[in-house]
Parts: C-alpha cells; structure tokens; sequence
C-alpha cells in the first residue's frame, strides 16, 4: 500500500506556488500564469491565509466577455472562494484520487493555519507514485528470482 505524503513532493509543490493578493488586478494575476505550467493562482488576504483561487479558466472566461474597461477586476471579485485543499501530511494517493474525483488538476496544500505553502499537480503525484510502485515491483521480483539472496 503506497504511503507517500503530499510533503513527498513539497518542493515541486512550493515551485508551483502562485499567490497574490486579494486587491491584486485581475489582469496582473493573469500576467503570472503567463508562460508557466502552473494553472492557478492562490489569493491571500491580509493575513497571508489562502482565501480562494484563481485559474486559467476563470481569466478566459471573464477576458472573453469583457468590454472597455470591465476589465478592470480585482482577484477577490473573480476568485472561487469554496476551495478544496489538502495538507503536507495528507497521504498522497488520497489527495490523487480526490482530485480525479472533481475533475481537478491542481489543488493548493495549506498548513495548519490555512496558509498556502504549495500547489500540487495531478501529474507530478502520478510521476512520484508510479515510480515508487514500480520501485516495489523490482524489490518484489528480485525476491522472487532470488538475485541478491544466497
């Protein structure tokens, strides 16, 4: 049974960590994602906690029906407030499965006091489980062909 944490990754996690601002400019939050494979941005209030998320997605849809200066949008008027997170002790393949569950392909880690402290891919969980079933795989069949053993 794999039981990697989401902290398996914290590094790859904190590298995808995007965070602005609640009075942050739509338009200046979008200029983040630009040019990256991170696919949200973390919107903090003044006290640092995590108080929604913006994607790539909510940028489009809002760019595509702007008109004039309706573009003029703070993070916290577009943000998805109702956000599903995990934390670093959090076992790894029960965060996979949530996010396959809600169709997510990023989710932010929080710590204890709801501060962002990372943004986990789908695919970088999938990467570090299958390496470590593969890993067991090879340890199962080396014992079962008796290589290493005498």
């Amino acid at each position: 049974m794999n039981t990697k944490l989401v902290s398996s990754i914290g590094d790859v996690a904190r590298s995808r960590l995007l965070i602005v601002g609640i009075d942050t400019w739509l338009m200046d939050a979008a200029k983040l994602l630009t040019d990256t494979h991170i696919g949200l941005v973390v919107v903090c209030g003044p006290d640092g906690k995590m108080a929604g998320v913006i994607t790539k997605t909510d940028i489009v849809r809002l760019i595509g029906t702007c008109a004039g200066g309706a573009c003029r949008t703070r993070a916290a008027d577009v943000m998805t407030q109702e956000v599903t997170s995990c934390c670093p002790t959090d076992r790894l393949p029960d965060v996979l499965s949530m996010m396959q569950q809600r169709g997510f392909v990023h989710i932010p880690v929080v710590d204890e006091h709801y501060i962002p402290v990372g943004v986990i891919n789908a695919r970088d969980a999938l990467r570090v489980l299958m390496a470590e079933e593969e890993y067991e795989g090879s340890l199962l069949r080396d014992y079962v062909m008796g290589i290493g053993y005498h």
